[in-house]
């Protein structure tokens, strides 16, 4: 994101205080990209929190087989078939997500942070109501499943952790447990939001990392997870957390170039005098999913050596909601490994945004924002989303499930 695409962006939330609901997509070599922002309208649940701490099928053989081959073959299959059972039984046992709506405790001055889990589950799904969308999941479900891999998801600003609920839903139907955050300086949930406070960027990798640090720690299934097969998921400002999470330092003073002079914008002010707090990266993260992410031009080749875990990058063609085209194409070129990095042709920033319910399309109709919603002609969310969620759960799958075994 170039500074003016952060002032734009900025000076489009002075005011807002809204949460948004939220063919062949090819690899790129170099291109535009972009996106920011993700959210207007209150979504709001009441909801139980829990504060404690393969090979293709064989044809019929027509061909004649000695009988030593056939033994053989026998015990060939007799084996795959069992570690086909533990590799299902350990991964892929969930009949459902399981659904709970936890809080981690307040620590070292943090606030107390609200999260939503998925997870494996043996049970009957059915439609659970998370503001104005649904879950397909089972609340409170038994969680099924030993060393599982951890996924937490960073929503953008103004999101809120159900924002990603068909993506968790595949992802705790593959066998990962999956974590999504509040952000408390940038949800459309919190009291406490202020996207003008540089805070509400710096302050993003912190409340992943409490994430982390209770769901290994303190969850009363802490027991079942395998810390050491963890990543992270980030659409728009969640992108810049996922990048922070995983080693990227942005270089703020790049913004100063072209600071915005609107009332109530602290941005550049706190950066000329230093009033910026470190990004601290989280070591556990062993993958990235960053999608559309803000900020992308603050991350120079410097300030992205640290990176080294396997990135999935992924682009809207147009952009939009003040951002640059350019912000995603900046991080490709100066990772220091290349990303598996994906422009989607004909899309927008919001089309990364999983498809609206209509209750919530009526809101945003009448909020004046249907691009939260609405998309180029041609492009179709819903079918994008079914290949953008495949696609993530086999990026995660081969970086924390395969590369450990």
């Amino acid at each position: 994101m170039t500074s003016i695409a952060i002032a734009d962006d900025l000076k489009s939330n002075r005011g807002r205080n809204y949460l948004h609901n939220a063919g062949s997509w090819g690899s790129a070599e170099n291109g535009a990209i972009s996106g920011e922002h993700d959210a207007r309208i209150f979504l709001f649940i009441d909801s139980k929190r829990e504060s404690t701490p393969g090979a293709k099928p064989r044809n019929r053989d027509q061909e004649r087989v000695h009988p030593i081959q056939t033994g053989l073959i026998m015990k060939i299959l007799k084996l795959a078939t069992i570690l086909a059972i533990a590799a299902f039984s350990t991964f892929q046992s969930a009949q459902a997500a399981g659904l709970r709506f936890i809080e981690v405790p307040s620590s070292g001055g943090g606030p107390v942070l609200t999260a939503t889990l998925w997870y494996p589950c043996v049970g009957k799904p059915a439609r659970v109501a998370i503001g104005f969308n649904y879950s397909t999941a089972v609340q409170d479900c038994p969680l099924t499943g030993e060393k599982l891999p951890l996924i937490v998801i960073s929503h953008g600003v103004g999101g809120w952790s159900g924002n990603y609920h068909s993506l968790a839903e595949v992802l705790a139907d593959a066998g990962f447990v999956v974590a999504a955050v509040n952000h408390p300086r940038d949800s459309g949930q919190s009291k406490t939001r202020d996207p003008n406070d540089i805070a509400s960027m710096t302050q993003r990798p912190v409340d992943m990392t409490r994430l982390v640090d209770f769901m290994l720690d303190l969850w009363s299934n802490a027991s079942q997870l395998d810390p050491a097969r963890i990543g992270v998921f980030g659409f728009s400002r969640g992108g810049f957390t996922g990048l922070a999470m995983i080693g990227g330092n942005p270089n703020w003073k790049l913004l100063l170039d072209n600071c915005p002079t609107y009332p109530g914008n602290r941005f550049c002010e706190q950066i000329r005098s230093s009033a910026v707090a470190p990004l601290v990266g989280d070591q556990r993260i062993k993958a990235a999913v960053l999608i559309d992410p803000a900020g992308g031009s603050l991350f120079t080749a410097e300030g992205l050596r640290n990176v080294t875990v396997p990135v999935q990058l992924w682009a809207s063609e147009y952009g939009g909601d003040g951002l640059s085209p350019k912000d995603a194409a900046t991080i490709a070129h100066n990772l220091p490994a290349k990303p598996d990095y994906r422009i989607v042709p004909n899309s927008g920033h919001f089309s990364f945004l999983p498809p609206c319910s209509q209750e919530f399309a009526k809101l945003v109709v009448n909020s004046g924002e249907p691009e939260l919603c609405t998309d180029k002609a041609g492009f179709d969310r819903l079918a994008f989303h079914k290949q953008l969620n495949a696609d993530i759960v086999d990026f995660f799958g081969k970086n924390l499930i395969e590369a450990e075994q």
